[in-house]
């Protein structure tokens, strides 16, 4: 699919003739490390939030100007050049039942691994940076998907949806990753033994 110098980055449409832009997406990701654009003609949330869940790096929603896209490829460059927005911290947190190593992205909870996707681990990892403090949405953007981000808030909401699924026992009734409405989330740890 990519020769044997592959890009800097990938302009990757969802509709795509003989495969869908979510497989195509997949295969890019497991065998490379290029920034992908996703571009979109449907108006559906879930496309996106799809794609991005899935590795892509931004996404345009057609029909789009030439500009518009200039400037997302370039932001999404220039993420590359200055490295990960966020730190990564060779010290294991353990927040009563929660551990989470950077070093091997690795977490579990209650005694149990949890496979989380990178920007599930990358959201978990901001929270359990600080515990029992509310951390800002805005915040959780700049760290996880990098202060050059343009995109809208709502694919926080969907990815800390699935976090939650993930390590709630009720997830529509969480009690380890609260909403502090208008301001963010917040950690909290499960310390009973």
């Amino acid at each position: 699919m990519i020769p044997h110098s592959p890009p800097q980055l990938v302009l990757l449409d969802i509709s795509l003739t003989g495969m869908d832009g979510l497989d195509a997406l997949k295969a890019i990701k497991s065998q490379y490390q290029i920034p992908v654009i996703f571009l979109t003609a449907r108006r559906r949330e879930l496309d996106e939030v799809l794609g991005l869940e899935l590795g892509a790096d931004d996404y345009i929603t057609k029909p789009f100007d030439v500009d518009v896209l200039l400037a997302h490829i370039k932001a999404v460059l220039r993420r590359g050049e200055t490295g990960s927005p966020k730190e990564i911290d060779p010290e294991q947190i353990d927040l009563g039942d929660l551990k989470i190593d950077p070093a091997s992205h690795t977490a579990t909870c209650a005694g149990q691994a949890l496979d989380l996707s990178p920007r599930e681990f990358d959201l978990l990892l901001a929270l359990a940076r600080k515990p029992e403090k509310v951390v800002p949405l805005n915040d959780l953007i700049n760290q996880v998907w990098g202060a050059e981000f343009i995109g809208q808030p709502q694919v926080v909401y969907v990815h800390m949806r699935w976090l939650r699924q993930k390590m709630e026992q009720d997830p529509d009734h969480p009690k380890r990753i609260l909403t502090v409405r208008g301001v963010g989330y917040k950690l909290v740890p499960n310390t009973e033994k």
